[in-house]
């Protein structure tokens, strides 16, 4: 079977929930997936300039993008506004399967231009939409889907009250690389990193759109306490990942402060971590909840990040920061009490998913007709 799954590049989530769906089809031997950034082929130009204020959205109007995240909300399917974003890419996407004949289709971003596509040319192609956060905006949901995978019951339960049939909502999990299923404390990793023995790492997601200035001061106060050791992951920010070490020398030469740069294998990093600071992006939440890692969000920006960690923190299985103060006063508390720690890992249990990517292609794959596949090599 080929099975398209089609993902956008507004931000790395999507991408990568897309690759881990990809890697479990291939293991399982399931089929041949075909990975399409919809909007990046069919609109390029619209494609760069969207992400671009997309991401700038996030440092220096975060409120406007919250305001119009929250705002469209609730818009439903047949709203003029979904139809016109939905119409994005259909041109396109009916010449990709034309030329490549998918036997199914699974989404990872929320452009659904395969319903409307399917009523106008007849194709009978069976889809599915794998939901990448916490939060449930109507985007991700159109009553012509055939299959929904999901990361919580809770969400599961609020498609339902939409509308959608239970029979076809499954409780997946985000989807995560497959490393995460395995990652674990080692020893020889620890120090392949440059860690210190017996020093709990406190992991730091800074990532691209961070400042120096806001890094500085978010991690500064945590250098208060000798036995921790910072470790912060700046990815493709050169001037982070050069600018840190100058600000905190003594720190590095002591061996309290790592900095990483774009890391590939980030399941072994992870595991190493005693918790994770980070942006509560869908993705990387689920990979911290895969590996018992304790999270603290830092200022989230309104929109689905804001309201992910709204969601976790009301079950006890994140926690939000607003100052550097409190983040280095809950990180310290937490890692110096051993029963707050098992309580948070309780808590956080309930929302783990290891397999959530062999799950999505298990049971969407497995669950083909065989007559569907058969006609489609056959025509």
């Amino acid at each position: 079977m080929k099975i398209m799954i089609l993902y956008a590049s507004y931000g790395d989530g999507h991408l990568q929930a897309a690759r881990a769906i990809s890697e479990a089809i291939v293991d399982r031997g399931l089929g041949e997936p075909l990975l399409v950034d919809l909007l990046a082929e069919a609109h390029p130009w619209i494609n760069a300039v969207t992400r671009r204020v997309y991401m700038r959205s996030y440092s220096l109007i975060p409120g406007l993008y919250g305001w119009l995240y929250d705002r469209t909300k609730p818009m439903k399917h047949d709203s003029v506004f979904a139809i016109w974003l939905h119409s994005f890419g259909r041109g396109r996407l009916r010449r990709i399967l034309e030329r490549e004949r998918p036997d199914a289709v699974i989404h990872t971003f929320p452009l659904l231009a395969m319903p409307a596509l399917k009523k106008r040319t007849g194709l009978r192609i069976p889809t599915c939409t794998v939901v990448t956060d916490f939060d449930l905006h109507r985007r991700w949901v159109h009553p012509d889907i055939d299959r929904y995978y999901v990361p919580t019951e809770d969400m599961k339960k609020e498609l339902h009250a939409l509308g959608i049939s239970g029979r076809r909502i499954c409780v997946s999990g985000i989807p995560i690389r497959r490393g995460f299923r395995s990652a674990s404390v080692d020893p020889e990793q620890c120090a392949r990193f440059g860690f210190r023995i017996g020093s709990p790492v406190v992991l730091v997601m800074a990532g691209a759109q961070a400042t120096v200035s806001g890094v500085s001061a978010m991690i500064s106060p945590l250098f208060g306490y000798p036995d921790l050791t910072v470790a912060v992951v700046c990815g493709r920010n050169a001037a982070l990942a050069s600018s840190l070490p100058e600000q905190f020398g003594e720190a590095g030469a002591e061996g309290r402060l790592r900095v990483f740069g774009y890391v590939e294998a980030m399941h072994e990093l992870m595991a190493q971590a005693a918790c994770i600071v980070t942006k509560s992006g869908g993705v990387t939440l689920a990979e911290s909840l895969s590996l018992d890692l304790p999270i603290f969000v830092y200022r989230p920006v309104p929109g689905q990040e804001r309201n992910n960690a709204r969601f976790l923190e009301g079950k006890g299985a994140a926690r939000i920061t607003e100052t550097p103060e409190q983040l280095t006063q809950e990180i310290v508390q937490l890692l110096h009490d051993p029963v707050l720690r098992m309580q948070h890992a309780i808590r956080a249990r309930k929302f783990r998913f290891r397999d959530s990517a062999v799950t999505v292609a298990l049971d969407f794959c497995t669950g083909l007709p065989i007559t569907r596949r058969t006609s489609v090599r056959q025509s």
